[in-house]
C-alpha cells in the first residue's frame, strides 16, 4: 500500500523516561500520558478537536484501561473521538504509528494521535481464576516481572535470545563492552549545549506531577535513573549466564513514560508544523519474526522489509535508530547489513536511557526525525525488537529546506 501520511515537525513529544521504581512510579501511565498531551499540545497551540482518530499503545494492564483509547482522548478535550488500544510487546510504538498512517492514507481520518505510554514500575500482579484447579484455586501471575523472564513457547529468557544470536555472530563480551561506552558517548552528546536537541522534543525542566494529576511534586532536568558506566566497570562484569557474553552492562532497564506523534496529510501537516518547511514522510513499515529464541536477530528483517516497502536501500539512509535493548542488537544488525555500528543511535538510545516497552519506539522515532532535520533532511530508519522474537521497523523522509 502506498502511503500518504505526515508527520507535522515537531508536533510529536516524548516524557523523560524513568527507571522503574523511579521517578514515575506512583503514576497511572494512561492517565498521565493525557496529563501530559494536553500540556504538549497547548504548548504546541494545537487544538485537540482536529483529531478525527487515533491509537494508543499499551503493553501492561491498567486500571480502568478497558476503555483504553476512547478514555484517553476524552481526558485530553478530544471526546467524540475513538480508536483501538493495540498491545505487541517492543513493537507497539510502530504498530500505533502503522495504524494511524494507514488510516490517513485511506483518507479515513484527517488528522490522528498515535500515543504510547507503559509504567513497568509496580507491574500487576494478576490472579486468574481456574475452576479445574485443586479446590477450585486459581494461577497468579508477576505480569511485569514473569514475562520478562521466560517466553512461554520456549521457555526461554530473553538475555538467553541475545547469547544466541551473540553465538550466530560470533560477538564477544569486549565488543560489546566497547559499544556500550560509544553509545553512551552519543547519548551524552544529546546532552549538549544545556540539552539543546532534546528540548526539540522534551519538556525540560519536566514537571513530575502527584498521583492526582493535580500539582507538582518534583522536576526532572532529564531522563531519571541512568547510570553511566566505565571500561574498567563493564570489564569487570560477569555475564549473566554462565558460559555467555551477555552482561548486565550490556542491556537495558525497565522504565516508566510515555511518548507521542501526529500524523496527517501533507496539506495538513503544513497547517500543524512549526516550520513548514521543514517536511516528513512516512514512507514505509516491516515487520519479521526470526526464529524462536532468536529475537536481537528479528529487526534486519523487518527493516529489508521495510526499505523494501520504501522502494529504498540501506546505502540510500542518513540515519539509523534501534531499539537495542541488548548491544548485539546492534552488532548483529551491523554485520548482517553493512551499516556502521557506530552512526546508528547518533543520539542515544533505549540502551542508555531505558525501555518502558509501548513508548520507546516512538521516542526513538520522534529522535530520528530530529537527527534528520538537524542533518538537512534525507531517509531514516527506525528498526527494533519485540517478545516472541518479533520486530517492527519504519522508513522516514524528512526534507528539511530550512536548513
Amino acid at each position: 500500500m502506498s502511503l500518504r501520511a505526515s508527520i507535522p515537525y515537531r508536533a510529536y513529544w516524548s516524557t523523560p523516561f524513568a527507571r522503574w521504581q523511579g521517578a514515575f512510579a506512583h503514576l497511572h501511565s494512561l492517565r498521565f500520558a493525557a496529563h501530559v498531551a494536553r500540556a504538549e499540545l497547548a504548548r504546541r497551540q494545537i487544538d485537540p478537536g482536529v483529531f478525527d482518530f487515533g491509537v494508543l499503545g499499551m503493553t501492561r494492564p491498567e486500571r480502568n484501561g478497558f476503555y483504553g483509547l476512547p478514555w484517553l482522548m476524552g481526558l485530553i478535550g478530544a471526546g467524540r473521538v475513538a480508536g483501538p488500544t493495540v498491545s505487541q510487546a517492543c513493537a507497539t510504538s510502530v504498530r500505533a504509528l502503522s495504524t494511524v498512517a494507514r488510516e490517513v492514507s485511506t483518507g479515513e481520518a484527517q488528522v490522528a494521535l498515535a500515543i504510547a505510554c507503559d509504567r513497568t514500575s509496580n507491574g500487576p500482579h494478576i490472579y486468574y481464576p481456574n475452576p479445574a484447579g485443586m479446590g477450585g484455586t486459581g494461577e497468579a501471575e508477576d505480569f511485569i516481572l514473569e514475562n520478562m523472564a521466560c517466553d512461554p513457547l520456549g521457555g526461554h529468557s530473553m538475555v538467553q535470545t541475545a547469547e544466541n544470536v551473540a553465538r550466530r555472530f560470533a560477538i564477544d563480551t569486549a565488543r560489546q563492552n566497547e559499544l556500550v561506552l560509544h553509545r553512551e558517548a552519543q547519548y551524552r552528546d544529546a546532552l549538549a549545549d544545556d540539552r539543546r536537541f532534546q528540548k526539540g522534543y522534551l519538556t525540560i525542566p519536566f514537571p513530575v506531577p502527584d498521583a492526582r494529576l493535580r500539582k507538582v511534586q518534583s522536576t526532572l532536568d532529564g531522563d531519571d535513573g541512568i547510570r553511566f558506566s566505565t571500561a574498567e566497570g563493564l570489564a569487570a562484569l560477569k555475564p549473566v549466564l554462565e558460559g555467555g557474553t551477555v552482561t548486565f552492562g550490556g542491556q537495558t532497564h525497565p522504565a516508566d513514560g510515555s511518548a507521542a506523534i501526529v500524523v496527517t496529510s501533507p496539506e495538513r501537516a503544513r497547517e500543524l508544523s512549526a516550520d513548514p518547511a521543514v517536511s516528513i514522510e512516512i514512507r514505509g513499515f516491516g515487520q519479521s519474526r526470526a526464529e524462536i529464541a532468536y529475537m536481537p536477530e528479528a529487526p534486519i528483517a523487518a527493516a529489508e522489509r521495510a526499505l523494501a516497502a520504501a522502494g529504498v536501500g540501506i546505502g540510500d539512509l542518513a540515519a539509523i535508530n534501534t531499539h537495542n535493548p541488548f548491544v548485539v542488537n546492534d552488532l548483529a544488525f551491523a554485520q548482517a547489513t553493512g551499516a556502521d555500528p557506530h552512526t546508528m543511535n547518533a543520539r542515544g538510545c533505549s540502551l542508555v536511557y531505558g525501555h518502558p516497552n509501548a513508548p520507546t519506539g516512538l521516542r526513538s522515532t520522534i529522535e530520528l526525525i530530529e537527527i534528520l532535520v538537524e542533518r538537512g533532511g534525507g531517509l531514516g530508519l527506525f528498526t527494533g525488537c519485540a517478545a516472541g522474537d518479533s520486530a517492527m521497523a519504519v522508513v522516514i523522509r524528512v526534507d528539511a529546506a530550512r536548513c
